[in-house]
């Protein structure tokens, strides 16, 4: 243990002394204001700063032992030195130091108006959230703001509600907002399993099959009620698969070969990766066609449906057990025991009621430009068709990331329209 300070056992006075410095941010200015501080015996008890567009805000909280405004005097004179501005404030009251934040609240948008963070105020407010900090994590492919807030031990919003109503807020101001708590579990994620067609690839793996025996818009018309929930996945899977019998196997090397990586699909498992997560899929489509792509990703886990071959020719029929809505979120418990991760340390990235269950069952669920069904249940949801911005949610900063890409050489940015 610390031993307390002499002045806070009262054995010499002592003042609090709350230091905030503004202007262009330059080389040297903490240097000069710590000097000052160091040689009138201060302690610091708190710091912190931040640069926005090269202006800085420098805040200081600390006990001064001896004559406080003669402290105020020396700051004042130094910082004026340095081009800056300083305002200080001198307190006999004890600082209390408040409560570690109890929530983390992101939002995303393109843009984030002020009207939108507007609203996200007022609806803290009106629960009697505390917001703590603010700070951007994204500007790229959208923009991104965390804000730490603490919920009041005796408020009356619990997790479910304070999402549900700043997800009402999201809605009408055209922004993603996602609510976890924050602290270490937040940034302890270790596993992240993904839904594959319309999540980590464009498209409906089925339906491109279907392209080749001209049953497309059939086959899409199915999947598209599978997904809003009103076929169960099971029965719409067999009608999907028979619309494929008889076409030659090698269709399914042609759909491997041009399947397209949702926007933020490569930068997403490869910061995963960097950090130590271990990733996989579980869809479904079909080994066939997924398995390549899992093998180029470096995944570690892999479950999907296996379509039955003869002669050369699709048979129509799927083989073994089909991986549906229940077959997801056991696959994800696997994966997890596979990986010695606990169930709260997991999440998982969807797209239709098929991913319900799976989402559930993860610590985290992130819904990615999904069915309605499903964006009901999750504990996130993107709006946007960018992956990587589901690294945002676990508290990832672009900056992070592209400083990451940087070293590795990955580093670029395409135009967004």
């Amino acid at each position: 243990m610390h031993p307390v300070p002499a002045a806070r056992l009262g054995l010499c006075p002592v003042a609090t002394i709350l230091i905030t410095v503004t202007g262009d941010d330059r080389p040297g200015v903490s240097s000069v204001l710590f000097g000052v501080l160091a040689k009138n015996d201060l302690s610091i008890l708190d710091v912190e700063q931040v640069v926005i567009r090269g202006q800085l805000t420098l805040g200081v909280l600390a006990d001064a032992h001896g004559d406080p405004e003669h402290v105020q005097e020396l700051v004042e004179q130094a910082m004026t030195s340095v081009g800056m501005n300083v305002a200080v404030e001198i307190t006999a009251e004890p600082p209390t130091r408040p409560a570690a934040p109890t929530h983390a609240v992101v939002v995303l948008g393109a843009p984030i108006t002020a009207r939108a963070l507007s609203a996200v105020a007022s609806a803290l407010a009106a629960g009697r959230v505390n917001i703590e900090s603010i700070a951007g994590i994204a500007d790229y492919p959208v923009t991104g703001l965390e804000l730490l807030v603490t919920v009041p031990a005796d408020g009356a919003a619990d997790d479910s509600r304070l999402r549900s109503e700043l997800a009402a807020v999201g809605k009408a101001q055209g922004v993603d907002i996602a609510v976890g708590r924050a602290g270490i579990a937040r940034r302890s994620k270790r596993l992240v399993v993904f839904d594959v067609d319309s999540t980590l690839v464009q498209g409906e793996v089925i339906e491109m099959l279907a392209a080749h025996a001209g049953r497309e818009a059939e086959v899409a018309a199915v999947t598209a009620a599978a997904m809003r929930g009103e076929i169960d996945f099971t029965e719409s899977l067999h009608r999907r698969v028979a619309a494929l019998a008889g076409l030659p196997a090698t269709v399914i090397d042609e759909v491997a070969a041009n399947l397209q990586l949702t926007p933020g699909a490569r930068t997403t498992i490869r910061t995963l990766k960097r950090l130590g997560y271990r990733c996989g899929v579980v869809s479904g489509g079909f080994t066939a066609v997924i398995e390549p792509l899992a093998a180029e990703l470096e995944l570690d886990f892999v479950r999907a449906n296996r379509l039955e071959v003869a002669d050369g020719r699709l048979t129509g029929h799927v083989v073994g057990d089909v991986v549906d809505r229940a077959a997801k979120a056991r696959a994800l418990r696997e994966f997890a025991a596979a990986a010695a991760v606990p169930l709260e340390l997991t999440v998982a990235v969807g797209d239709g009621a098929n991913d319900i269950d799976m989402l559930s069952t993860a610590g985290l669920g992130i819904a990615f430009n999904a069915k309605p069904a499903l964006r009901e249940v999750a504990d996130a949801a993107l709006s946007y068709p960018y992956l990587d911005a589901v690294l945002f949610f676990l508290g990832i900063t672009r900056d992070e990331i592209e400083a990451a890409d940087a070293e590795d050489g990955h580093l670029r940015r395409v135009p967004i329209d």
